[in-house]
């Protein structure tokens, strides 16, 4: 029987997955699952489970009335879960929390497979996991417990979903908790993790995409890249990654190899320091070319450190520029909060 799989996307930044079945209501699925959507009538009539549907395809049916949902607002996304039939996978932004719905972060084990560091800049943590661990969105992040510290940090994906081993991109921070655990890790050793998390995440293309990566802010475009390349996108890409120092521009060489397996991507490297010998140097709002804004009619992507997320969004305030979505998350190194819009 063909099935398919629905996310969730929660106000806290907890993603749950649920199967679908085919001619399944969304609502019946999530409850099959034990997640309580918000609901009253289930019959099209209330309006209670109202929630916005961010991609894949479906069917409303024409059994609920315009109080609980008008045409206006079904034509912009809207959907009523109790009648809502996914004919594809689909996002879901649910508009309460994971715990107003009775359910939680997922939990799950990873093994080290490989620490490959990138000068002293960073550090690629390649971990191995079995079927069971959820699946994400690319653009999302976990947290991963740093063993014996009774910590936790929290970082993107910067492989596929889907994929067994899975890949992340870490600044190294000298003193660092997980860089210093990193110094010494072992293959094999576990790691346990929480998640996925976040509501920054690749949409559907409809349009252009600028994307804009700060440091090991680049983890997420990395992942979202890879689905794209395997999706054989035709849609226009262009990526500015902007890093402080020569030295802690790493894995260029896997964006060259995006720029070949798609067919329009292009990308831009930038180095703010002023010794450097960079063709590029100063800030990625110098370096963001008019072409790749499409006079707005663009989405817009950005992960970098917060004086990066601040100085992009004033450069668009005072430039008049107003994207046709604007999605970024900011990050702080060496502690586990992330903030995303």
């Amino acid at each position: 029987m063909t099935s398919y799989n629905i996310a969730l996307n929660f106000e806290d930044g907890v993603t749950r997955f649920v199967e679908c079945k085919e001619g399944e209501k969304v609502l019946d699925a999530a409850f099959r699952n034990k997640i309580n959507l918000p609901m009253d009538c289930s019959d099209g009539v209330c309006g209670t489970c109202k929630c916005r549907a961010e991609c894949g395809n479906y069917d409303l049916g024409d059994d609920y009335i315009d109080d609980a949902l008008t045409a206006d607002e079904a034509k912009s996304g809207l959907v009523l879960t109790c009648q809502m039939k996914p004919s594809s996978d689909c996002v879901i932004a649910v508009p309460t929390t994971s715990t107003a719905c009775k359910t939680s972060q997922q939990k799950f084990v990873a093994t080290v497979a490989q620490v490959t560091p990138h000068n002293d800049a960073a550090i690629v943590l390649e971990l191995e996991v079995d079927a069971s661990a959820p699946v994400f969105l690319p653009g999302q992040y976990v947290n991963i417990d740093v063993p014996g510290s009774g910590q936790h940090r929290s970082y993107s994906f910067s492989s596929a979903p889907g994929e067994r081993r899975i890949g992340f991109l870490i600044k190294r921070i000298n003193g660092g908790v997980m860089s210093s655990w990193l110094a010494r890790a072992q293959t094999g050793e576990k790691l346990d993790i929480t998640g996925p998390m976040g509501s920054f995440y690749l949409r559907d293309m409809q349009r252009p995409v600028l994307m804009l990566a700060g440091g090991t802010g680049l983890a997420p475009f990395l992942s979202m890249l890879e689905v794209l390349a395997c999706e054989n996108s035709q849609q226009q890409i262009h990526l500015i990654y902007g890093v402080t120092r020569d030295l802690d521009l790493v894995l260029v060489d896997q964006i060259e190899a995006y720029r070949k397996r798609l067919p329009n991507f292009t990308y831009n490297t930038v180095v703010a320091e002023e010794a450097s010998a960079h063709p590029r140097k100063g800030w990625v709002t110098q370096h963001m070319p008019a072409e790749a804004l499409h006079g707005g009619d663009v989405d817009v992507y950005l992960c970098g450190p917060p004086p990066m997320v601040d100085a992009v969004r004033k450069y668009f305030d005072d430039n008049g520029i107003t994207p046709n979505s604007f999605h970024y998350e900011k990050f702080t190194p060496n502690v586990a909060a992330k903030e995303a819009a």
